[in-house]
């Protein structure tokens, strides 16, 4: 179990919250306090996740559309780049399911086909989304994640979980298709598997690693299925020679060394349009690792700084970029089990990245047997645990308008394209923000017999309203979007009062702002409640929200005795003025 801080001085302490250098480089924190018990651990944590590494990275690069070496680059420049930058302790970075749909949606229309151009592309996707995360991290721009709501996230991740597994079925049914979109690719797939294209060896392979796979998460969890899959087919291809024999696709030999530095060469016309997949990317990945990283912070007892977590993010991006890697993020299969493994720092992926290196340069042709239906099995593993089926079902039971924009946001990365999806997914989380707050929940309050204060008389039909007086919450600040309805609400209010109405009183706490359109639209209503003879007051509204009405000239306008710090100074106030009773209230 990891030592978790008991104290405010150790929750507050320099390793907490570190500063200057460590600050900025949090390896140098980890070298200084590094513990002599710790390496032997780091060490075989690395070696097991390396099993897990290669693979996996494999299986993704060709998922993202290029050849399976690559993500092996994608994977050993960003573990040791997050090693120096990263300030979460145990944290695998490398290529993941959440962007290979991404990479692919973005780069393959421009490459057309030609494997070299596709790979400059990733890299220069890779380079603009570092950049992105870099200066979001040093503007301080973490908060960004926040806009993407869980029902939201829920939509894209199933979204980009469902268009990996249609782009990997075929190879675990042995023959390929070549569609533009998730539709026209499962339409091929169809019509390849009723026509009889499907190579049956190849699907016996693929049907083999997915049970082995599931069945060792499921009952034997401390044996890595992925290692066991990979070694039996890559070993059954070759004693019995299923690429010649049966037709079964490899990976093929690989390029002995290791990646070279190189500036990925694109057009400036290309450039735009990676910037706006760079975009997509940088928001999927920080998100997905913001989340993450704080998660395994919780379980190990320690704090990680957002921005830090950025800039590392775009430091790992812009390595892979500039050594012939592509878009990478957090992993949140690997990471498990590295942490599992009994990982103690960043020293873990720095021996998972040597130990790749070392069998690039010593024996690249080891996994030239390995069967491409097994890869496409690894990343259908990775996308169904991916996919956020309970959380959507929870969203059905409790909230059905979360689960509504929650299927739009999945329906339109199914529909239209991860890229455009994405930006569908923020569209819908800052419409969902402003309608909240466009029409937020208001109330008109009364007394109850027994409770303290007042309370709202839709949840309250026994409260018991005042002669002339309308006390009106309203939960939400004020600004141009809701500044209208804030009027009409508070006159619907007068209408609806059961005697002609004296006074109103805006019960003003949860106004946490006021800008310029809400002012103008306040002294507007204060105008015409004053023509029919009301007058406008505000209770418990907040220094700084006084502040500003006082900029705009409206306290003046209102007067400081319209303003009460209570609810109760104000009702107090009136009925000393007006000496009336409290009235029933009908239910409405």
């Amino acid at each position: 179990m990891a030592n978790k801080p008991t104290t405010t001085h150790d929750i507050f302490s320099r390793e907490a919250y570190p500063r200057g250098l460590y600050r900025w480089i949090p390896l140098l924190a980890v070298l200084r306090d590094y513990k002599a018990a710790w390496l032997g651990r780091d060490i075989f944590a690395g070696l097991v996740l390396t099993a897990m590494l290669v693979p996996v990275g494999m299986g993704y690069a060709q998922a993202a559309g290029m050849p399976a070496i690559y993500g092996l680059y994608a994977t050993i420049v960003p573990l040791i780049a997050y090693a120096v930058f990263g300030p979460s302790r145990i944290m695998i970075l490398g290529p993941d399911s959440a962007l290979a749909a991404l990479i692919a949606a973005t780069i393959l229309p421009l490459a057309a086909g030609d494997e070299s151009k596709a790979v400059a592309l990733a890299g220069m996707l890779a380079i603009l989304t570092g950049f992105l995360c870099v200066a979001a991290g040093v503007a301080r721009f973490g908060f960004i994640t926040e806009l993407l709501s869980k029902p939201i996230r829920y939509g894209y991740l199933n979204g980009i979980a469902l268009t990996v597994i249609i782009s990997q079925l075929p190879k675990v049914f042995g023959f390929s298709v070549n569609g533009s979109s998730s539709l026209q690719e499962i339409r091929l797939l169809a019509e390849g598997i009723f026509s009889g294209q499907i190579n049956w060896t190849a699907f016996a392979i693929g049907f083999f690693c997915l049970v082995v796979i599931f069945g060792c998460r499921r009952w034997f969890s401390r044996i890595p299925g992925i290692l066991i899959a990979v070694i039996v087919t890559t070993i059954a291809v070759t004693y019995f020679e299923l690429s010649a024999t049966a037709g079964i696709a490899v990976v093929g030999a690989m390029p002995q060394g290791l990646p070279v530095f190189q500036i990925p060469s694109v057009s400036y016309a290309e450039l735009g349009y990676l910037f706006a997949g760079a975009v997509a990317v940088a928001l999927v990945s920080f998100a997905d690792m913001s989340t993450l990283s704080h998660a395994f912070a919780l379980r190990g007892g320690y704090e990680v700084d957002s921005n830090q977590e950025s800039i590392a993010l775009g430091a790992a991006n812009i390595a892979a970029g500039f050594f012939q890697g592509f878009p990478i993020t957090s992993s949140a299969s690997r990471t498990p089990v590295a942490e599992s493994a009994g990982a103690k720092t960043q020293i873990t992926g720095v021996v998972g990245a040597l130990c790749i290196a070392l069998l690039l340069i010593f024996a690249p042709s080891l996994l030239k047997n390995l069967p491409q239906a097994a890869l496409g099995a690894i990343v259908i593993f990775a996308c169904i645990r991916l996919a956020e089926i309970k959380g959507v079902t929870r969203l059905y039971k409790l909230r059905r308008g979360e689960f509504v924009l929650s299927l739009v946001c999945f329906s339109g990365v199914l529909l239209l394209g991860v890229i455009k999806g994405i930006f569908i997914a923020v569209g819908i989380a800052l419409f969902a923000f402003i309608w909240r707050a466009w029409k937020p929940y208001n109330a008109v309050l009364g007394h109850v017999d027994g409770l303290k204060s007042y309370h709202d008389i839709t949840r309250h039909p026994e409260a018991r309203l005042i002669d002339g007086l309308v006390l009106f919450r309203w939960d939400a600040p004020l600004f141009f979007a809701n500044a209208e309805t804030f009027r009409d609400q508070v006159l619907r209010a007068v209408a609806q009062a059961p005697t002609p109405t004296r006074w109103v009183v805006v019960t003003a706490e949860p106004i946490t702002d006021v800008d310029i359109t809400a002012a103008d639209m306040l002294e507007d209503l204060d105008g015409k409640l004053y023509a029919a003879g009301i007058e406008l007051c505000f209770a418990e509204m907040k220094d700084p929200v006084k502040d500003t009405l006082k900029c705009y000239g409206l306290f003046a306008r209102f007067g400081t005795d319209n303003f009460f710090p209570t609810i109760e100074h104000a009702v107090e106030r009136y009925i000393e003025i007006y000496g009336t009773n409290k009235t029933d209230v009908k239910k409405q």
